[in-house]
């Protein structure tokens, strides 16, 4: 075989580099060649792996500019790659783009063997601590970093403020959202309406509202609702007074809002509508305290009278932008924010929160990620398949991570809860399940609580119906007790735990530990 490869090179060997033929070769091979140290070259490019000109140079007695004129040429038709590929050569190195190629495949396929997968309680764990529950931030500035990291979640208004911002940020005030939203830096959009006085919201900060910014939902449109638009349209901010209004006004505004059509400077309203249409008491010097925590002196602010502002309708209202954006930039951006959201992207994360294009659409982007280094693909958590993807520093961390010691009370609906999206809901111990319909969801106003990595509660809005998983959940109630009492989630009264009564189930004596009264309807929690 390398007399064969000699013979069919030998006019490259001789026009190349001045070999002189034995007698006897047949004609076809001792034909002129168009560029024989280019094809001398790129044949030795194609035999091995990262490389430096001097290597050729040696190799055929060529001197290195000449060798560096034939890199180059096959470098312009992208045969030859020019970088630094291995540590221990000098600059600047080249290498076959076919080789490259198998190595970089080579190589992913190596570290996707080597890493072992995580069980998924340790994925709780580490889901814990990546969006703060065991190491709160502090301030307005920790209240930014959260909101990067929800950026475009829709989430129920009434966990915003009572659970999701006061379990990450250690000094949490509404003065901080507020001072975030009335500056411009954070936009609050509506996502369809819960009930009467709820509503799905999600926020956006102002350099990632161009990829978070979902389209608006359907709306049937009146011609209060069109004249409300035709108002805000031009841009700016108006007060409640300014637009033009009657005595519909109040509910077509909020058809817009929550549609996401319009949306306020502050969040003022959306507290005042879960109160039933109250003002929300604050606290003037938080609102100062805010203004220290960022660095700035406190702003001069325009204030309409209380008369003029229902609390419902208080502040300035405009129009949500939507600005156009590259599909493959926003695909980009958006796998960025999965990535920060998450740690570890799989299809169920990318499921519960309704991408567009769904996870086929973000598998193109990461697997484009991978291939630049920018994420790693691999089998990182225990039974959800090999397509997961995570940064190399995030799963150092996963690895590194353990399940938190406390129980932690999580809304049903927060992303930091891993159950209903990335994990399944797990199956439960109780063999007569009977729950009356109840199923664990990601539902809003539900609780759940995980404990040592595992799901030990699941609590209906209200807490008329709870359901375990674990068997015995007794600090779990303790820890739901705690939360209810600190963040105001609001009274809690558990009527049926597994489809029991309350009064009959073996869990009964836990709740009343933990400060539960009995009640005609079941034990209950101011």
């Amino acid at each position: 075989e390398q007399f064969v490869a000699a013979v069919e090179d030998a006019g490259r060997l001789r026009d190349g580099l001045g070999v002189p033929l034995q007698p006897g070769i047949a004609a076809a091979f001792t034909d002129a060649v168009a560029d024989p140290i280019g094809d001398l070259v790129a044949r030795y490019a194609r035999r091995h792996g990262p490389f430096a000109a001097q290597a050729i140079a040696t190799r055929y007695g060529l001197g290195v500019a000449v060798v560096l004129r034939a890199l180059l040429a096959l470098a312009d038709g992208r045969r030859v790659v020019e970088g630094d590929f291995v540590a221990d050569l000098p600059s600047p190195q080249w290498c076959d783009a076919g080789q490259l190629r198998r190595i970089r495949q080579r190589s992913l396929a190596r570290l996707r063997h080597d890493a072992e997968p995580v069980p998924a309680r340790t994925y709780c764990g580490f889901l814990a601590g990546w969006h703060h529950l065991l190491t709160p931030l502090r301030g307005i500035d920790g209240v930014a970093q959260v909101l990067d990291q929800l950026a475009g979640v829709p989430l129920p208004a009434s966990a915003w403020e009572t659970l999701i911002l006061p379990s990450r940020v250690r000094d949490y005030s509404p003065a901080m959202l507020d001072e975030l939203t009335g500056s411009g830096e954070v936009l609050w959009t509506g996502a369809g309406a819960i009930g009467a006085q709820d509503g799905w919201v999600a926020f956006h900060p102002a350099d990632l509202a161009a990829v978070t910014v979902g389209p608006a939902d359907p709306l049937e449109l009146t011609a209060g609702h069109l004249a409300l638009l035709d108002a805000v349209a031009g841009g700016g901010g108006f007060f409640y007074r300014q637009l033009p209004t009657d005595t519909s006004t109040p509910d077509q505004l909020w058809d817009l809002v929550w549609a996401g059509l319009l949306t306020g400077d502050t969040f003022a309203p959306v507290r005042a509508r879960l109160l039933g249409g109250r003002t929300a008491t604050r606290s003037g010097g938080a609102r100062g305290g805010a203004h220290r925590a960022r660095g700035r002196p406190p702003r001069a602010r325009f204030r309409v009278p209380t008369e003029l502002a229902p609390p419902l309708l208080a502040g300035r209202w405009s129009a949500v932008p939507r600005d156009p954006l590259d599909p493959t930039a926003a695909a980009a951006a958006l796998a960025e924010q999965l990535l920060e959201r998450y740690g570890v992207v799989t299809k169920g994360a990318v499921a519960a929160e309704e991408t567009p294009g769904g996870f086929a659409r973000i598998y193109k982007t990461l697997s484009t990620f991978e291939e630049s280094g920018r994420a790693r693909r691999g089998y990182f958590i225990e039974r959800l398949g090999a397509a997961q993807f995570a940064r190399t520093g995030t799963v150092d961390a996963l690895r590194a991570s353990a399940p938190p010691d406390t129980p932690l009370v999580l809304a049903a609906t927060d992303p930091a809860n891993p159950f209903g999206a990335v994990l399944p809901w797990p199956e439960r111990p109780v063999a007569d399940d009977d729950a009356r319909g109840a199923r664990p969801g990601r539902k809003a106003g539900a609780l759940v609580v995980i404990d040592s990595g595992d799901l030990s509660l699941f609590v209906e809005r209200g807490g008329r119906t709870v359901l375990t998983f674990t068997p015995d959940p007794s600090d779990a109630v303790a820890a739901l007790a705690v939360v209810a009492r600190e963040r105001r989630i609001g009274g809690l009264t558990v009527e049926r735990v597994d489809g029991e009564s309350v009064f009959g189930h073996p869990l009964a004596p836990a709740f009343i530990d933990a400060g539960f009264a009995k009640t005609p309807q079941g034990l209950r929690l101011r």
